[in-house]
């Protein structure tokens, strides 16, 4: 067969470029998902309880006759039973589309069916009047919660409230605002999904409002300005030396339709880390600031309330503990403590080597048990991430070992995992390098290291990118030994784990004929052959080797080349 020449293919990031399609499609998908396990994290934790609503909006809140209030995306309560403790009179319809948040309302020592009713609903989709009778709410507050919604979504959001609303109802809302800190550190991650939108390290999102975006996007669903406020205020935690900038839009919108309130429209600014007060400039009325409205201002800078508990924002934006965890892998008699990327932020990493595989910890373990399926051979391990535990293993009874992955930052974790987990004279069988598949400089350094070729490839969940396939076994023909024993009771082998549901086997069979690979077995599906027993099959005879296996989804494929 004609040497093929590999063609290089980029599958690692090489540059921050925002959030990947598809991680883009799954943070909205399962939005639902990522909010739930937020709040069986941090249950009521989380956001103080807003007591500072009755000081900044009581007069709405206040006046005859019984209220009706709408809680849009109202989390544990942390609105909801602060506003029934000051106003007796009000009933509040309560609902988010996260089971757990509304079940921890139910639950709530304060919460009573006749003056809270809660119930899940997601706004995107479901039918608010469905559970609210049009038009029949007073007041609908919006804290916190525009914000993790798609903005192409927003206005879904929006025509879905204004079904429900009075004519002179209102709309109370507070929200993230453009500059504030947690933007600022997500400008330099991969953690952009669109302008001004991103996500967080537990999957959750958070949009940053401008004012004009704010305005435009009530405008255009039906609802006027009556109120707007930049505000801006410094966090300081003394002990960890950090000052937070928190910056946020404070704003009371009312139906487009309905009748005017006699409040006079004003937009200024709060900045509350100077406790002085400038007008945002507006086309509606830039030049006006009446001297009530002033002062109301300063007052409220004197005792403004952060939305967040104590500790709980340094955590929000990554602050208050690393991103790497320790993980323990048993491989046979063998302990491996392994520095990965915390679950909390694989969301945002494009890096798939910064994590450990089920496949890698499997393989591990059989290498483990038997060591002769490498023992006295050059060893080269493709795509083994931060954990290179298969190669590490490997270097117990082989010759030499490479252990490679294309990705700078996998390999840097890499260098950390082998230097702490392996001694002399292991240590010195194993060296890592950087190597992309189909990158001949990087091809080059390889064979430079080791002109012979290897007797035996590794690759553990290297198969899951169907572009990769091709470069994979191009670049793994190039590297693996042309010499076989002279009586061949042994040929050079590539030895590929995967899950089954993550690949595409016919891909790779095409792909490994291409260039020259034969499957000879397979397994938990063996490869009917003349022997008496398949290669792979002698891996698991001891009944220790099968407690090894993580997931019966696991398929190891062996080939020979020819």
């Amino acid at each position: 067969m004609a040497e093929q020449q590999p063609s290089r293919l980029q599958i690692y990031s090489t540059s921050s470029t925002g959030v990947s399609p598809f991680w883009r499609e799954k943070y909205e998908r399962e939005a639902k998902k990522y909010w739930d396990v937020f709040y069986k994290r941090h249950q009521d934790r989380f956001f103080k309880d807003r007591h500072y609503l009755d000081k900044e909006w009581g007069h709405y809140f206040s006046g005859a006759g019984r209220k009706v209030i709408l809680e849009v995306g109202c989390g544990a309560g942390n609105t909801i039973f602060p506003l029934v403790a000051t106003y007796p009179d009000i009933f509040v319809h309560a609902c988010d589309f996260s089971p757990r948040a509304v079940d921890l309302v139910k639950t709530h020592k304060d919460f009573t069916e006749n003056r809270v009713s809660a119930f899940v609903c997601d706004l995107t989709v479901d039918d608010l009047s469905e559970h609210i009778s049009p038009s029949s709410v007073d007041i609908i507050t919006m804290i916190f919660v525009l914000s993790a919604v798609s903005p192409e979504k927003m206005p879904l959001v929006l025509q879905n409230i204004r079904k429900v609303i009075k004519p002179n109802g209102y709309v109370l809302f507070r929200d993230y605002a453009t500059g504030d800190l947690a933007q600022e550190r997500f400008s330099c991650k991969d953690q952009k999904i669109s302008e001004n939108f991103y996500v967080r390290g537990d999957g959750t999102r958070a949009f940053y409002f401008s004012d004009e975006f704010l305005t435009s996007l009530f405008k255009e669903n039906g609802f006027d300005v009556e109120e707007l406020g930049f505000c801006c205020k410094q966090v300081e935690n003394r002990s960890r030396e950090i000052v937070m900038n928190r910056r946020w839009l404070q704003a009371v919108f009312h139906s487009s339709d309905g009748l005017k309130s006699s409040y006079t429209e004003s937009a200024f600014k709060f900045d509350l880390c100077q406790g002085n007060v400038e007008p945002i400039s507006s086309s509606r009325n830039s030049d006006q600031l009446c001297r009530s409205e002033e002062n109301s201002a300063k007052e409220l800078a004197n005792d403004f309330e952060v939305d967040m508990s104590e500790g709980m924002a340094f955590e929000m934006f990554g602050i208050s503990h690393s991103s790497d965890e320790i993980i323990e892998v048993d491989a046979g008699n063998w302990n491996f403590k392994i520095k990965v990327l915390s679950k909390e932020y694989q969301h945002t990493c494009k890096s798939t080597g910064l994590m450990l595989w089920e496949s890698a910890r499997l393989m591990a373990s059989v290498l483990a048990q038997n060591p002769t399926v490498v023992a006295g051979k050059r060893v080269l391990e493709l795509g083994c991430g931060c954990g290179g535990i298969c190669s590490m293993v490997s270097a117990r009874s082989a010759d030499f070992v490479v252990s490679t992955d294309g990705d700078a930052k996998a390999l840097d974790m890499l260098a950390e995992n082998v230097a702490s987990n392996l001694q002399k004279p292991f240590l010195d069988k194993l060296i890592t390098k950087r190597l992309e598949w189909g990158n001949r400089d990087h091809i080059e350094a390889i064979k430079e290291l080791n002109d012979e070729g290897f007797e035996v490839i590794i690759g553990t969940d290297v198969t899951y990118i169907p572009e990769a396939i091709l470069p994979l076994f191009a670049t793994a023909k190039e590297l693996i030994s042309s010499n076989r024993d002279a009586r061949e009771i042994w040929k050079p082998a590539l030895i590929l784990c995967h899950v089954l549901r993550r690949v595409d086997e016919p891909s790779i069979l095409s792909a490994a004929s291409k260039f020259g690979f034969r499957l000879v077995d397979k397994w938990p599906t063996s490869i009917p052959t003349s022997s008496s027993q398949s290669i792979i099959s002698s891996w698991f005879l001891e009944k220790s080797s099968e407690e090894c296996i993580p997931t019966t989804a696991l398929n190891i494929m062996y080939f020979h080349s020819e």
